[in-house]
């Protein structure tokens, strides 16, 4: 069978067609249509690592489970599939554990055998990549394809530098918020991300503090399930939110693609600011002191804690700052990305420049996921764009390679 194809971990030199660096969704997803394909790969990282190990219990996802598929070329191993063999039941919104769940359950059956060791170096030698992992192998393939996870590229503003480890975090350095049970927190954003954060720190018996440079943008409550005719004709579901241009992003996923970086650019800006969902209004309105359109004009270590000025003159003390900022693609963060291949990669802010299938400047190097926002669009901040990226770069590496003939 094609799932045996993948790297056995006492295999030294060896040589594949493709080796995927990440198991999340994205590199999961990939690899079960390069297998289905019959080529021989390899998948190196751990599970499912940024949603078991960076989100504490308690989070909810803001997509539906019906936009939360992972992708194989069958649709063998869909949520739904899920729900009808596992004792889990459909809803909205979908309990973080669940979707862990079902992502494991999509890897045993899709791509069994993930080999969890991290890879320390990928270079390129000539007309194949040498990947280095952290126990000392060291494999070879033709192409290499990069689905990393949202961690490395957690943005952090300079302004914050300076203060201690003890006092400072960014929201994904957290898969436990029961240490700051007593303490007082300050959130510093007002996207989802800040929001539920902030739910889940008063839950745990926080003080929380959340600052905002501008209104927080709830959006309105789901109703997907009641809408009438005329309304999906004039805002259709779609797998981001309702509305024709998510439509667009999902069913025409390589059309944002074709238009200029500037456009796009601006598109990203402007048509997907921060908000939170509406299930989580009840949670934070009354239960944390919440500071929008605030800016924090100073903040200091004074006596082992946060001293935090704000834009209005007004003081807070805290045991920590959390940083809630969201996360911008830098490629310079991959530090498994060695220096002679960084150099290689054409770039624009930090994102590669990247073909219509995903193939940066460097031959038979891809990224997916994340990585891909600035030039194939919104889509790619979630999990539904796994069902685009997954086949598109399948389709790529088969032409490249001529594996699986």
């Amino acid at each position: 069978m094609a799932k045996e194809k993948i790297v056995q971990r006492n295999s030294i030199d060896a040589q594949y067609d493709v080796v995927v660096v990440g198991a999340g969704p994205y590199g999961l997803s990939v690899a079960a249509h390069l297998l289905a394909y019959g080529l021989n790969i390899a998948v190196f990282g751990k599970t499912l690592e940024l949603w078991r190990n960076h989100m504490p219990d308690g989070m909810f996802l803001r997509s539906h489970w019906w936009a939360s598929h992972l992708s194989d070329p069958h649709n063998l191993w869909s949520f739904e599939r899920f729900f009808q063999e596992a004792s889990h039941q459909a809803c909205y919104p979908v309990p973080i554990n669940t979707f862990i769940d079902y992502a494991l359950w999509f890897q045993q059956q899709a791509v069994s055998n993930v080999d969890e060791t991290y890879v320390s170096t990928v270079e390129r030698h000539d007309e194949r990549f040498v990947v280095r992992l952290v126990d000392g192998r060291h494999v070879y393939s033709s192409a290499i394809v990069m689905a990393p996870g949202l961690s490395y590229y957690a943005h952090r503003p300079a302004e914050y530098a300076h203060l201690p480890p003890e006092l400072l975090s960014h929201s994904v350095d957290h898969g436990d918020l029961h240490r700051f049970q007593g303490k007082h927190v300050v959130v510093v954003g007002g996207g989802q991300g800040a929001i539920e954060y902030a739910a889940l720190l008063h839950e745990a018996g926080a003080s929380v503090h959340v600052v905002a440079r501008h209104p927080i943008f709830w959006l309105a409550p789901d109703r997907s399930s009641e809408r009438s005719l005329f309304e999906q004709i004039l805002a259709p579901n779609a797998g981001i939110a309702p509305g024709w241009k998510n439509w667009a992003l999902e069913y025409l996923p390589y059309l944002f693609y074709r238009f200029p970086q500037h456009t796009k650019n601006k598109f990203i800006r402007n048509h997907y600011v921060p908000a939170a969902s509406d299930w989580l209004r009840e949670r934070i309105i009354g239960r944390v002191n919440l500071y929008e359109s605030h800016l924090i004009s100073k903040v200091d270590e004074a006596g082992g804690r946060a001293q935090v000025v704000l834009s209005d003159g007004s003081k807070i003390t805290a045991d920590h700052v959390m940083l809630a900022t969201g996360y911008h693609a830098d490629i310079s963060r991959l530090p498994m990305l060695h220096p002679s291949l960084l150099r290689q990669i054409q770039t624009n802010q930090g994102s590669p420049l990247l073909s219509p299938w995903f193939e940066s400047s460097v031959p038979g190097l891809y990224f997916v996921g994340f990585t891909a926002l600035r030039a194939f669009g919104p889509l790619y901040r979630f999990v539904v764009g796994c069902k685009a990226a997954a086949p598109r770069v399948t389709r790529a590496i088969m032409r490249q390679t001529g594996a699986g003939k």
